[in-house]
């Protein structure tokens, strides 16, 4: 989970009742069982108002008791647990012709997910379009709206009018829309805006190769290439939401200077493949391709090699994470042929004497590691206290 609990605690103010309340859910999820004296002595809080938020939280069948546990003295202790159908989060991902959605229990595990083409990018057809989704995945699922927390709504950045454009990925519509306000209307739900790398770190850290991870970089292989990075638990987000743009920085490839995205990225290998006459609209096409050895695909993976290489050795420097970590729309075996292929820098401060981990991994929330981070973003927040103990 990408929210952490070792030295988050609890604050007796009643006015902080939203920070305690989110305490205790998130050592409840760490603990897997615990009881109301752990929580108290884990969080600082008062056993009272562990009981009260306890209390309160069985009554929303957020958490459930399973049992007691014996321990040396006075009578068992009833034991706490999260109740996985106790809530719901909705995860939808915006692409240029495609949303994609899936919602998620509380324990973290899809309820329904689909993919559904778009006839048109403009705001009515997206969002009409989403309100679909968010009605079949209810219905198909079982889950009561009332128990829907949020959702979350993830698109390739960067937002607003920046001096990044004309990238292939962006979504002009929306440049002068705010996402947040515009949803939380048409959905009557919180609603949580993120772009798709940030998102699919998210999904990484929640259920993914970035469990145990405190600090680490994501590289999203979208229709561009973004970069999610966390630091302690949380993102980056940057001043306006738009840190990790790494497909725009200048990188070397064959004796010339290139921005990043135009050599590596889902775009870039569609448009290469397609100069070789290689028609390829789905992951699958990419997989059946290298399956076959295609000498087009090849090449174009030899190519990414150098200017790959030398973005990692900015991400490393810059950010010094435990974990680089690939994911998104590629094929895995994709992304495992780039992790083999680049050069990793000795003059990096990832290249140390007692490593547990290697400095590249493949994360494991497959394709639609952004759609499910989406919905992790509302997650997480139920498990992650924002404001100091003290306030």
């Amino acid at each position: 989970m990408i929210a952490r609990t070792e030295t988050v605690v609890g604050a007796n103010a009643e006015r902080s009742r939203s920070h305690n309340r989110q305490v205790i859910l998130a050592r409840v999820r760490a603990a897997g069982q615990v009881g109301r004296a752990e929580i108290a002595r884990a969080s600082g809080l008062s056993t009272q108002a562990v009981s009260n938020i306890i209390a309160d939280l069985l009554s929303e069948e957020m958490i459930v008791e399973k049992g007691r546990r014996s321990g040396a003295r006075g009578l068992p202790a009833v034991q706490y647990a999260l109740n996985p159908a106790g809530g719901y989060a909705l995860g939808v991902e915006i692409r240029p012709g495609a949303v994609y959605a899936a919602l998620l229990d509380l324990g973290g595990k899809a309820a329904y997910s689909e993919r559904a083409s778009l006839a048109a990018g403009d705001l009515e057809t997206v969002t009409e379009a989403v309100i679909a989704l968010k009605d079949r995945a209810l219905a198909a699922s079982g889950a009561p709206p009332d128990r829907v927390l949020g959702a979350g709504i993830v698109m390739p950045g960067p937002f607003g009018r920046t001096g990044i454009r004309g990238s292939g990925s962006e979504l002009a519509p929306w440049h002068e829309t705010d996402p947040h306000t515009w949803f939380t209307s048409a959905l009557a739900l919180p609603v949580h805006v993120e772009n798709d790398a940030n998102a699919a770190a998210m999904a990484e850290g929640v259920s993914g190769v970035a469990r145990d991870l405190d600090t680490y970089a994501f590289l999203y292989f979208g229709i561009g290439l973004g970069l999610g990075f966390v630091h302690q638990g949380r993102l980056m987000a940057g001043a306006f939401g738009n840190a990790g743009e790494i497909g725009h920085i200048p990188v070397p490839c064959g004796g010339e200077t290139v921005l990043l995205e135009t050599v590596v990225s889902r775009l870039s290998v569609q448009q290469h493949l397609a100069a070789a006459g290689r028609s390829v609209t789905v992951s699958d096409d990419l997989a059946q391709l290298y399956e076959e050895r295609d000498a087009a695909l090849l090449g174009w993976l030899a190519r990414a090699a150098e200017p790959l290489s030398a973005a990692l050795t900015i991400v490393e420097n810059l950010f010094d994470p435990q974990v680089v970590i690939f994911g998104g729309a590629m094929p895995e075996a994709l992304l495992d042929h780039l992790i083999d292929c680049v050069t990793l820098p000795e003059r990096s401060v990832a290249n140390r004497a007692g490593r547990t981990r290697p400095r590249l991994m493949r994360g494991t929330s497959g394709r639609m590691t952004a759609t499910l981070g989406a919905a992790a973003l509302v997650i997480n927040q139920a498990f992650t206290p924002m404001i100091s103990a003290t306030q």
